[in-house]
């Protein structure tokens, strides 16, 4: 029986397992492979990278770090986690089975995008994004859309409005907005769209467009998504973990969730979804873990 299993390899997992090892800890870590951090373009507000890191390249750091302290990954996914008794955990990976004391679920979210041809191609210009937290700052004064609805929409263009005040939120559901918002959005000169898309493009300048169901185009310097997201939390719901009511796992100070040996970090968690934050929570819980485990053997 392994100290610790970590599920999942982005920022969060990695880091964990890099202090796990200098800890002396036996620990595996298991990757599926779809870490939301590998899908960043650049991020500037990485600390300690002035220039911007792409997230892939902050990923193969984080692994070679873990390499360097002798931890490695193994590609799976775990299909499902069983808790046996006070510390000892049972996770499936494929045709195997790994006994582990205490786990740590860093598997993260998965974004939400607009069900319409061509959004995947736009994505490739670089110019559809999903955290102004993260990159609001590069695309200041230009002309930024929101794809959104409802009070969700309203929330995301009310942040985004900090960077420019040339801002389009397009609601594809044609959402009825309280009156409320309808009358911040004018108030702020915010344009709403509320139509069925058909399609998202890239014009002749590679800035991503989009086509109406009534035929209309729009184009704008940065388009963001806002429709929300799916939290990877199911392994340890299904174990009575307790969660915020969206499925983001609830934890304590020590990132322990309400299930004892199980613990959490980065977007999984009910937080602000940062890399700085999965990072940091990612080092807190680790060294949770090794504490709770008693000496080393």
């Amino acid at each position: 029986m392994i100290d610790c299993l970590v599920i999942g390899g982005g920022p969060a997992g990695l880091t964990a397992g890099i202090y796990l090892r200098r800890y002396f800890r036996d620990v595996a870590i298991v990757d599926a492979g779809c870490s939301r951090a590998a899908m960043i373009p650049r991020t500037y507000n990485c600390p300690g990278f002035p220039a911007g890191i792409p997230g892939p390249e902050l990923l193969s750091r984080l692994r070679e770090q873990l390499e360097r302290n002798g931890g490695k990954i193994t590609e799976g996914r775990v299909s499902r986690l069983r808790k046996l008794g006070a510390n000892e955990f049972m996770a499936e990976v494929g045709d195997t089975t790994i006994a582990a004391r205490t786990v740590l679920l860093a598997t993260g979210i998965e974004d939400i995008d607009p069900d319409l041809p061509g959004f995947d191609e736009a994505k490739k210009s670089e110019r559809i994004r999903y955290c102004p937290i993260c990159d609001g700052f590069e695309f200041r004064d230009q002309n930024i859309a929101v794809v959104g609805a409802g009070e969700h929409g309203v929330r995301e263009a009310r942040f985004i409005l900090n960077y420019s005040k040339e801002l389009t939120l397009i609601d594809f559901d044609a959402t009825d907005l309280d009156q409320t918002l309808k009358d911040w959005l004018k108030m702020h000169n915010v344009r709403l769209i509320q139509q069925q898309g058909r399609r998202f493009f890239l014009n002749e300048e590679e800035k991503p467009c989009v086509e109406m169901a009534n035929g209309e185009q729009h184009c704008f310097d940065v388009i963001y998504s806002a429709l929300g997201s799916r939290v990877r939390s199911n392994l340890a719901l299904d174990l009575g973990a307790e969660h915020d009511g969206g499925d983001c796992l609830s934890v304590d100070k020590h990132l322990q969730t309400s299930v004892t040996g199980l613990y959490a970090a980065g977007d999984v968690v009910s937080s602000l979804d940062q890399l700085a934050v999965a990072i940091g929570q990612a080092a807190i819980a680790a060294t949770a873990i090794h504490n709770s485990l008693g000496m080393v053997d």
